[in-house]
């Protein structure tokens, strides 16, 4: 009786053992052999029962016992004998796994029909064997590996006194065996904790030196407290110890308005309703100093508890850099003033709200003078002066700006345009009346001013620009301060325009309308001639008898008229035609870019009609190429897009013309799916200055950024053509290469190229 009941505790012993082995390998699985004898000792719990069915007096009872013993056995011995494998940290290869496994099979095969003794003395000494093969390679670990070599020797030896002494110490063996099982476990634990301990002491070890080199910032945060923070964290914030900010950083760094968003954002991470979160924004050092950052945060454990690890990027200077390219691309150098191309932007913008107001251009009457009698500083000095009295007198009534040399532009958003723009050449007679002061000298001025109003004077920037400008030269001829209205010049605009408007319908019946071709060509390098990429096309009006009319006034007749869409259809089949006749007389075409109106746009039957009048035609939709204005975009950004998706997803390009000019530009590359930007004629305009130059450069880095083509349109001289070529764009548009070609001429081009427009063309002279 006392024997069976040190058979069921040895077998509890080798259960509770190999639990426990196994619980603590599944909090640890790099600690595999753990797994490895905790599944041995597991198995070694079946020893009891195949003892007891050994003792029966039925033989096939006896033999199930002796096979479950040899099984047990031999598989346990191969366990153990990998578990340490992996506690000397030389795992078995598969082929020394594979070798073991055979002998191991083959051993059990031999041992079964021997019976017992032989069947059960052989296994105990294999397994005496890999107990010393374990103590060998266990010794020069020292510590718990060595004290787990020993014992495992020691447990495969006392299985053998049964054999050696007799069974009256069979007691005794389990007794021991139970002991030394537990001594067993107890080593093995301890070594997965002291390598458990050594592997989180390295992996800090080395995020610490990580961080601590790092030119990011890094930081592990836990609710309202910061459990760590990196050097470079600390110089961003201006700190020299993590002491001066455990507690209310986030009060004194980050905006008020922004602090319950980083809260829920933290909670987000830390209950693991998101892997990881990416934000950026204003921030300010602990002295006050307003930075510019970069955040990735996701959580880690941090002495055990949950916490959430941050990644901080100073982007203050690359911020500033971009702050400071826009303000030099939209700046007048000089004066500080907003330049044209910040007029431009702000007329398109208002006349696309539809706002009144009143622009006021003023040019500095004799200027020339100034230079010539005091030299090129003192007029400098004039226009510096004058821009700051001119923004002073007109501060909360109207914006100043600069369009060049001596001409200065004011514009006043009013609901009554005509009224504002009489206050604004008050003030200016106001200034002018008194002598400008300058160190050492006084100068008294004169000013001509021409005044445009939107919506009488004209609907669009470059309208309304011309007409102030005009307006302007005409009050030149009136000595002294003098003004000017736009009204004669919008009245003879408004016939040219009224007799278009009533003669387009019978333009459009009588096919009065054609088409002429100007080149896009690639410029690889100044050396290598350029070569042919596709044409624009573009529409004329020659009325019989009255000479041509210009696009400027018969493209807003249409579109007020409604007869946008019939001449819009006009121009996309004359050009579909004309790309189906190339095809047929050299076998290939290029693209050609036809462009859109905004209210062909907004037409829901538009993508049908173009697919349609391509199909009629024969013509792929890889050679038609649609341009859309950027002022048509940003009015209508929900239609557009839908319309060029539907049209990109058949094959047709579609490309943002006057790109550059537009404050929105940026945010339309983002959302809509294009596949060219079209850089505007007034940035190609001051190339080669070197403010320009980077301008281009900054929108083609963009548009490579974003996959997508450049164009410039406009180019008439070679210094702008090997600018924009040195800023990234190589494909250009412009007098330069050519005017636009009638269709026997563009013909010619076209032959000269091969299919696929892979040859370069000798321009014509």
């Amino acid at each position: 009786m006392t024997v069976d009941w040190v058979y069921a505790a040895n077998a509890a012993v080798c259960l509770g053992c190999g639990a426990a082995l196994l619980l603590a390998w599944r909090r640890d699985h790099e600690q595999a052999f753990l797994r490895m004898m905790g599944l041995a000792f597991l198995l070694h719990a079946a020893l009891a029962p195949a003892y007891a069915l050994m003792q029966s007096a039925q033989p096939a009872v006896h033999l199930s016992g002796l096979a479950v013993l040899v099984g047990v056995a031999v598989l346990s011995a191969g366990l153990i004998l990998m578990g340490v494998s992996y506690l000397a940290e030389r795992p078995l290869t598969r082929r020394e796994q594979r070798i073991v496994a055979l002998v191991l099979v083959i051993g059990a095969l031999a041992l079964l029909p021997l019976g017992p003794p032989q069947a059960v003395v052989t296994p105990a000494l294999l397994n005496a064997l890999f107990g010393a093969a374990a103590l060998v390679w266990l010794w020069p670990r020292g510590g718990a590996e060595r004290l787990s070599g020993v014992l495992l020797v020691a447990l495969a030896l006392n299985a053998l006194q049964v054999f050696v002494v007799g069974p009256e110490v069979a007691e005794r063996q389990l007794v021991m065996g139970m002991v030394l099982r537990l001594g067993v476990t107890l080593a093995l634990l301890h070594a997965a904790g002291r390598r458990s301990a050594e592997a989180s002491q390295l992996a800090r070890v080395r995020f610490e030196r990580l961080t601590e080199h790092s030119h990011q910032g890094v930081a592990v945060i836990r609710g309202e407290h910061m459990l760590y923070a990196n050097p470079a964290l600390l110089r961003i914030y201006g700190l020299g110890s993590l002491q001066e900010v455990r507690t209310l950083w986030r009060e004194a760094t980050m905006p008020e308005a922004e602090r319950a968003a980083g809260r829920e954002r933290h909670r987000r991470l830390l209950c693991g309703e998101t892997d990881r979160e990416d934000w950026s924004g204003l921030r300010y050092r602990f002295d006050g100093t307003p930075i510019r950052l970069r955040f990735s945060a996701w959580r880690v454990d941090w002495d055990g508890e949950p916490a959430e690890q941050v990644v901080v990027s100073d982007e203050t200077a690359e911020h500033d850099a971009t702050a400071a390219l826009l303000h030099q691309a939209t700046h007048d150098e000089l004066t500080g003033l907003p330049n044209r191309s910040a007029l431009l932007a702000r007329l398109r913008e208002l006349c696309a709200a539809e706002a009144g107001f009143a622009l006021l251009l003023l040019d500095v009457d004799r200027f020339k003078l100034f230079n010539e009698a005091h030299g090129p500083s003192v007029g400098d000095a004039v226009l510096r002066a004058l821009a700051v009295q001119l923004a002073r007198s007109q501060q909360g009534h109207a914006e100043t700006m600069r369009l060049g040399e001596d001409e200065f532009a004011l514009l006043a958003p009013a609901d009554d345009p005509e009224r504002a723009a009489y206050e604004l050449a008050r003030r200016v007679r106001d200034l002018l009346a008194v002598p400008l002061a300058l160190p050492g000298h006084e100068f008294f001025l004169d000013a001509s001013m021409g005044v445009a109003l939107h919506p009488v004077h004209g609907r669009g920037a470059e309208a309304l620009l011309r007409a102030a400008n005009a307006a302007m030269h005409e009050a030149k001829s009136v000595p002294g301060t003098s003004l000017q209205f736009a009204e004669e010049r919008f009245e003879r605009g408004s016939g040219v325009t009224l007799l278009a408007e009533q003669a387009l319908r019978a333009g459009l019946k009588n096919e009065e309308f054609s088409l002429v071709y100007q080149p896009k060509v690639e410029v690889r390098s100044a050396a290598r001639p350029p070569r042919l990429v596709g044409f624009e096309a573009l529409v004329r009006w020659d009325p019989p008898g009255r000479g041509r009319i210009s696009p400027l006034e018969f493209v807003p007749a249409s579109e007020r008229t409604g007869m946008v869409r019939a001449l819009g259809t006009l121009i996309l089949d004359r050009a579909c035609a004309q790309l189906a006749q190339w095809r047929r007389d050299f076998g290939h075409a290029v693209p050609v870019a036809v462009n859109v109106s905004p209210l062909q746009l907004l037409d829901p039957d538009f993508a049908d009609e173009v697919l349609h009048v391509l199909d009629r035609h024969g013509v792929p939709p890889a050679l038609l190429s649609l341009e859309i204005t950027e002022s048509v975009a940003v009015a209508h950004m929900d239609h557009a897009r839908g319309r060029i998706a539907r049209l990109r997803a058949h094959g047709i390009e579609v490309a943002l013309d006057d790109f550059g000019t537009g404050f929105s530009s940026l945010n339309m590359l983002r959302s809509l799916p294009l596949h060219t930007v079209k850089i505007d004629r007034s940035l190609v305009e001051p190339l080669p200055a070197p403010d320009a130059t980077a301008v281009v450069k900054a929108i083609c880095d963009l548009a490579t950024t974003l996959d997508l083509d450049v164009i410039a349109e406009g180019v008439e001289s070679p210094a702008q053509s090997e600018a924009l070529r040195a800023a990234g764009c190589r494909l250009m548009q412009g007098y330069l290469f050519a005017r636009p070609l009638a269709p026997a001429e563009a013909a010619r081009w076209l032959d000269r190229a091969e299919p696929g427009a892979s040859a370069a063309l000798r321009l014509p002279g």
